[in-house]
């Protein structure tokens, strides 16, 4: 008889929920119209995207037309920044713009800054964090100049689930932006937040947002850019003119209805969240009961509550990564995207540990399938082994 899986990777990518499944397959044989068609067909496929369209807007408390769908977070990332420094030189900027960021920002951030900053198309001003995770709001401040005019700062941390105070920073830029010229644009890479936060825009003061759909157990592929009226940047791509003539190319129908109801999900299932915390805090718990020589990496009071992050002094992630997926236990020694490199973690390094340290690391990331005996076989199968790989290791 076949194992049990237990997943617990879930900040990595999350299953299809059955009732999105039900939701796209019409979209997919059915309804599958080109939306940008006249007749009855296209009828079909743009009722379905509109519909999500508002479904996504409702939930983030903003207008449908703020929301434009994308390939996934990535593009949105991406396409965030290089429209608003390509709108800055298109309208005749002079003095090279200033972007800020934070130092544990995911890639799809960090690696547009670089470029950008490579390329003398911008100065980056990259924001240290604290050991426990966090951006210091008065760092913030500090470090925005005349010639800011983006700030992005993730919402929720992809690899040790930190959560930053965006609310209170949007505050402080819109109280900035009262007295300038030049206002400067606030955007959070929102894909961890969406399923546990408070998205409302309007209450984190943000200018743009980005989302993904297969984080919240919708479909990969398709993502979300809220762009605030007002927010100007230039096209994605250019050609048909969809999405307001901002990103042409024909919708991805099937992955935006799923989206559409993944998010609607997501209002539904709020209570799940309790559970998964009270998971979480048992996985904590039996790991520091049972285990020694651990470490929690990230602030434990600002955490997602499906996120834990570990590091085992004496041991490889890796190696315990693989003993644990022969027991069909799938959890990461960090962010997918980055599991293929031998680099520490910029993260991990960010808060302060050493490269040995951040190789030492595990994260588990739980999610709305994961159960009390889940936790149970994990903790059993863990502690037998971390003993045997420190054991192989002789620490």
């Amino acid at each position: 008889m076949k194992k049990k899986e237990i997943y617990l990777d879930n900040a990595a990518t999350t299953p299809v929920d059955s009732v999105v499944l039900k939701k796209m397959q019409p979209y997919f044989n059915e309804k599958y119209g080109n939306s940008s068609s006249i007749h009855k067909a296209g009828d079909l496929a743009r009722n379905g995207m509109e519909k999500a369209r508002q479904q996504i807007a409702t939930f983030l408390n903003c207008l449908s037309e703020e929301i434009y769908f994308t390939s996934g977070a990535t593009e949105s990332d991406n396409w965030l920044i290089y429209g608003v420094i390509d709108k800055f030189w298109e309208e005749g900027g002079k003095k090279k713009p200033n972007i800020i960021i934070s130092s544990i920002e995911h890639k799809a951030i960090i690696e547009p800054a670089k470029y950008l900053e490579k390329n003398n198309l911008a100065e980056i001003s990259i924001l240290d964090v604290n050991k426990d995770g966090l951006v210091d709001i008065e760092d913030v401040a500090k470090a925005i100049k005349k010639n800011t005019i983006l700030v992005s700062i993730m919402y929720a941390n992809s690899e040790i689930g930190v959560i930053q105070p965006i609310k209170q920073i949007g505050q402080l830029i819109k109280e900035i932006n009262i007295k300038r010229e030049n206002k400067i644009v606030f955007h959070t890479d929102a894909v961890q937040a969406i399923n546990y936060l408070n998205c409302n825009v309007e209450y984190l003061n943000v200018d743009a947002l980005s989302l993904s759909g297969h984080k919240i157990y919708g479909p990969k592929g398709i993502g979300v850019l809220y762009l605030k009226n007002g927010t100007s940047i230039t096209s994605l791509i250019r050609g048909g003119g969809h999405e307001r003539g901002l990103r042409s190319g024909t919708e991805n129908i099937p992955g935006i209805v799923g989206l559409g109801e993944a998010i609607n999900l997501v209002t539904k299932k709020q209570k799940d969240n309790v559970s998964i915390k009270k998971l979480r805090n048992k996985l904590i718990t039996g790991i520091m009961k049972d285990i020694p020589n651990v470490q929690l990496n990230g602030s434990l009071e600002y955490r997602l509550p499906n996120n834990i992050h570990f590091s085992f002094t004496g041991i490889e992630g890796e190696g315990l990564l693989i003993e644990l997926s022969e027991q069909n236990i799938y959890v990461s020694t960090g962010s997918a995207c980055a599991s293929h490199s031998l680099k520490s973690s910029h993260v991990l390094l960010a808060i302060g540990l050493s490269d040995e340290e951040s190789h030492a690391s595990v994260r588990f990331t739980l999610g709305r399938q994961t159960s009390s005996n889940d936790i149970d076989y994990v903790l059993k199968i863990l502690v037998k082994a971390v003993n045997r790989l420190r054991k192989i290791s002789g620490k």
